[in-house]
């Protein structure tokens, strides 16, 4: 057992821990959440011996394996693999052992530390090396390829496969899928799930957290509080907590108000049937916990569009890419009323087609339609980088926008935790994390009617995650947005399209569908054959998907019918809600045709609330036997 005993710590002048206690039992898997800047990072690095407590006591049991993921990767002329192996530093002692005795040509040597290399593995361990690269994404080219040759991200990535590789009875990893798609997080997630020594993880990840914690330590006000279960149970008991402190109950009664206010437009405008299962119980869980954030620093919303025409931008076998196309014949049409999240495989075009929508890459094939009032609000990956360093955030916001008052620049941003001097202040030394909510700030600042984001959740705590989730409900215009935060796609986007194979299409499912869809496919799409399984168990798996796709074609079919006549029915009540719009329909002499009118509306939305009401019990039927 690890514990802290009446801990004190402070960075500087700043106190992060005040006398508090936490015991971690082995084998525990622990999400370590709080604010940025609360100490978690701090107290990985009590944990590895690099920073000592101020006060109180550290307890661990005696030669306990700590294996951490480190931040920065210096260039290296090693290669990818061998990189790789450099993290389990045993082997490396036995190899170094063992070529020293080979040398000597001392045969009792050799044979002990033969014996000591079989004892970790280490025949196997350039094959454990593979796994681990091939799971986070590298292509078998990739490597023998030197360090030095990869980009940051890909580099952070290196070292998390050098963790992984690390034996260790302690696991930290901070930030682990900060680069990483969506595959990529898919994997870790089971490489975790088996890991068998005790685990911490920071994460800004709610989905990844929940997938794999039992545990939350929350950093609340210079203390440590342990939760039993995952981060959304973590969340209902802060809520039920929270919702105790009568000064919160106003703040709290809002917000329910607003998700259930978002619910019925959400209801009443959504078309896409297929998605509204997994929506709808996203929706209901948010509102649930909504008191749990009741006293976050982060509050803002998008502003309503000065001019939202019907069509924004239409594609008509739009090609686009560099020299080559990566992506062809694309009909893609946003409308005013478009949310849409981009699905695929790491490299298959996605950020390259968001460039296109934005007009910042030419395309290369087809035609384009912009509406004359297109006003796009970009949040490009690279975002953060391009800021100007030696500006402040007041600063930034007036050159977008010379005639702004100052007063309200300070309240607007003040709605993304930049107060007082740090307004005024330049950003050279503002963290990542607040560099991406400033630049957030600035898109939003724009008052865009169509807003493209590409991995917008980078460098954002769950906090500023979770305020951006809601501002995104609450945006009047349309969205493309491509996020490996699967949570922020559940509670945003009403469909989905997938970018494979060079063409993008309608994803016709949920994102559990497309999680499975993507393990059916991953093989084919990272060309890692080096460590895949073996062909007659892919050729199985196929099979027996085909089979299951025969059995479910009926309930999919009726499912779809559904769908039809729900569309049906709303459209037939759009129609009725603008006639009972007219004014004069409510004059004396027109009572009777309102009354008759008000009767249809009541057996139509009764129709409508019997038809979803099967959808529901046959789409849940179709995702048991889907599981």
């Amino acid at each position: 057992m690890i514990s802290l005993i009446n801990a004190t710590l402070m960075r500087g002048e700043l106190l992060l821990l005040n006398n508090t206690n936490l015991s971690i039992h082995n084998g525990q898997k622990i999400g370590v959440i709080g604010r940025n800047g609360s100490g978690k990072s701090s107290l990985f690095a009590c944990l590895l011996g690099q920073l000592a407590l101020d006060q109180g006591e550290l307890s661990m049991p005696e030669g306990t394996r700590c294996a951490h993921m480190r931040q920065e990767t210096e260039a290296s002329s090693a290669s990818a693999i061998d990189y790789v192996i450099d993290g389990d530093e045993r082997y490396r002692e036995i190899e170094r052992a063992m070529q020293l005795a080979e040398a000597a040509e001392d045969g009792a040597q050799i044979a002990q530390w033969h014996s000591e290399m079989d004892k970790i593995g280490g025949y196997d361990i350039r094959h454990r090396a593979m796994q681990l690269l091939s799971g986070l994404g590298f292509q078998a080219e990739q490597f023998e390829k030197p360090v030095a040759s990869f980009s940051g991200g890909w580099r952070i990535r290196l070292n998390l496969a050098a963790a992984l590789m690390a034996p260790s009875d302690l696991l930290l990893l901070d930030e682990p899928t900060n680069h990483l798609d969506l595959e990529a997080t898919l994997w870790l997630e089971q490489w975790l799930k088996r890991y068998q020594g005790t685990l911490l993880i920071i994460s800004h990840d709610r989905s990844f957290l929940d997938q794999v914690i039992d545990y939350v330590v929350s950093v609340e006000h210079n203390k440590l509080t342990l939760y039993r279960g995952n981060y959304s149970s973590f969340e209902v008991q802060r809520a039920e907590r929270l919702a105790q402190e009568q000064a919160m109950f106003e703040k709290q009664q809002r917000r329910v108000a607003e998700i259930e206010d978002f619910v019925r437009r959400f209801r009443a405008k959504a078309s896409k049937a297929r998605q509204a299962q997994s929506r709808m119980k996203e929706l209901d869980r948010m509102q649930s916990i909504a008191p749990a954030h009741i006293d976050s620093p982060f509050y803002f919303e998008f502003p309503k569009p000065e001019r939202l025409p019907a069509e924004l931008v239409a594609f008509e076998k739009v090609s686009v890419g560099y020299e080559q196309p990566l992506v062809s014949n694309i009909r893609l049409q946003v409308r005013d009323t478009t949310r849409i999240g981009l699905l695929g495989f790491n490299g298959c075009g996605k950020s390259t087609l968001l460039r296109s929508i934005a007009g910042e890459l030419p395309t290369l094939a087809g035609e384009v339609r912009n509406s004359k009032f297109l006003q796009i609000g970009y949040f490009a990956q690279h975002q953060v980088d391009v800021l100007d360093k030696t500006a402040s955030p007041m600063l930034l916001i007036q050159r977008q926008d010379p005639a702004a008052r100052e007063q309200s620049i300070r309240d607007f941003l003040g709605g993304f935790d930049f107060r007082g001097e740090r307004v005024t202040e330049n950003i050279a030394n503002f963290s990542g994390g607040e560099k991406a909510r400033l630049a957030l700030a600035l898109v939003v600042w724009q008052k865009p009617n169509l807003l493209l984001l590409d991995e917008p959740t980078n460098h954002l705590d769950l906090e500023m995650r979770h305020a951006l989730t809601v501002a995104l409900q609450g945006f009047e215009g349309a969205l493309v947005v491509v996020s490996h935060d699967r949570h922020l796609l559940s509670n945003t986007v009403d469909e989905f399209y997938s970018i494979h194979n060079g063409r993008c299409q309608e994803f016709e499912g949920d994102l559990h569908d497309y999680e499975k869809w993507m393990q059916e496919h991953s093989q084919s799409a990272t060309g890692t054959s080096t460590v895949s399984d073996k062909k007659g168990d892919k050729k199985e798996q196929r099979q027996q998907a085909a089979a299951q796709r025969q059995q479910l074609a009926p309930l999919r079919k009726e499912i779809k019918k559904l769908e039809q006549q729900i569309e049906k029915s709303q459209s037939e009540l759009a129609g009725m809600e603008e006639r009972l719009a007219d004014p004069t329909l409510y004059e004396d002499e027109r009572k009777g045709e309102l009354t008759q009118l008000l009767q249809q509306q009541a057996k139509l939305k009764q129709h409508t609330d019997q038809l979803e009401e099967q959808w529901f019990t046959k789409s849940d039927a179709l995702e048991s036997l889907s599981e």
